[in-house]
């Protein structure tokens, strides 16, 4: 269960009034004791992160580690294919000190590659759950984001559906608008449902969503929501970050999609709603490993977890940061507790699973 929510800031980091901006500081300034310890002389320093988040929002978590820490922030991005092949290119003559990166499957990629060095932080194993990082803390969890059940208010909610299982069931044949099976955030559902119940009835499962489809899988999770909208099947699946944006989307015909959807967090009777994270570590030849440390303790700090909420509508990780208002007005859910390192572990069964069962 999420924690109670009482987070009542819900303003954008690029729109956020001077008195909030004010406070932001201050915490900052309050947390740097604790988060950036052992960096003096850092204002001739420069952290360099590899990130593969395209995300605005991002800058002010860069900005706000300056201001902490006096380190500078050099930004190098790219997806995370081409991030490790640069870093593996570069040897041990890197510059990158963090790799940033979307989803468990991704970040256990690069540990197994080598580009990651595991750490050992009292900070971050203390506010960082256990579930959303690496055992042997080569990567951390700083955000999670929920892939739920979107569906048309005005339609309702088919009977019978509770939980991931039933999407697979004969009665939704032509509801469901959901990602090609190559897509990572498919990968880690499938492998959520495959930690959960084993590869025969994950791939008997796996072609049921394949003979439901409403279509074939084409485009990203907004454009499930929007097939739906449009009474292209009836049941989109999406992590809800991409419901939040479309709600404060500055089109008015985006605004009225998401008002127009409904969510149902799957398998709360049981083992909870799958989640994936976005995270980070520390790269293996790091030439600041202090201040890339230093800037990953700080990605779990309650400033830095506000602008995670705020600026791009996902899931803080820790107990004193809460979601956006929005997401909030979604209702309080369940969390799969399977670790991500397992469910990365699974992903490349999860893979063929579904392509042997006909989800292309």
């Amino acid at each position: 269960m999420h924690p109670p929510i009482r987070r009542p800031d819900t303003l954008r980091p690029d729109t956020l009034r001077p008195a909030t901006l004010r406070r932001r500081s201050l915490l900052a300034a309050a947390g740097a004791a604790l988060f950036a310890p052992g960096l003096a002389g850092a204002q001739d320093r420069t952290l360099a992160i590899y990130s593969s988040r395209h995300y605005d929002t991002d800058r002010e978590l860069y900005d706000g580690f300056t201001r902490q820490s006096g380190v500078r922030v050099r930004l190098i991005e790219a997806n995370v294919d081409q991030l490790l092949e640069r870093i593996r290119a570069e040897g041990a003559n890197s510059p990158a000190d963090v790799l940033v990166t979307v989803d468990a499957g991704r970040l256990a990629r690069a540990q197994e590659a080598g580009v990651l060095l595991p750490i050992r932080s009292a900070v971050l194993d203390q506010r960082i759950p256990a579930h959303l990082r690496d055992p042997d803390g080569a990567w951390y969890g700083f955000s999670t984001r929920a892939r739920v059940v979107m569906y048309d208010r005005a339609q309702g909610l088919p009977a019978g559906l509770a939980r991931y299982e039933d999407l697979a069931r004969p009665e939704f044949r032509g509801m469901v608008s959901t990602r090609s099976s190559s897509n990572i955030y498919s990968i880690g559902w499938t492998a959520s449902v495959l930690a959960a119940n084993g590869p025969e009835a994950t791939e008997a499962w796996a072609r049921g969503i394949a003979a439901n489809l409403s279509r074939p899988p084409q485009g990203g999770d907004t454009d499930q929501i929007r097939a739906v909208a449009a009474g292209q099947g009836r049941l989109a699946i999406s992590n809800t970050y991409y419901l939040g944006l479309l709600h404060r989307s500055a089109r008015a015909e985006d605004r009225a999609v998401a008002e127009r959807m409904a969510v149902l967090f799957p398998n709360q009777g049981d083992r909870g709603t799958h989640v994936n994270i976005s995270g980070a570590g520390v790269v293996r030849t790091a030439p600041n490993r202090d201040a890339a440390q230093a800037f990953l303790e700080y990605l779990s700090s309650a400033p830095a977890q506000s602008i995670f909420a705020d600026g791009n509508m996902e899931y803080p990780v820790v107990a004193d940061a809460q979601p956006h208002a929005f997401l909030r007005s979604l209702g309080d859910f369940r969390q799969d507790p399977l670790n991500a390192a397992r469910m990365a572990a699974l992903s490349p069964e999860a893979l063929r699973i579904m392509q042997r069962a006909g989800w292309r």
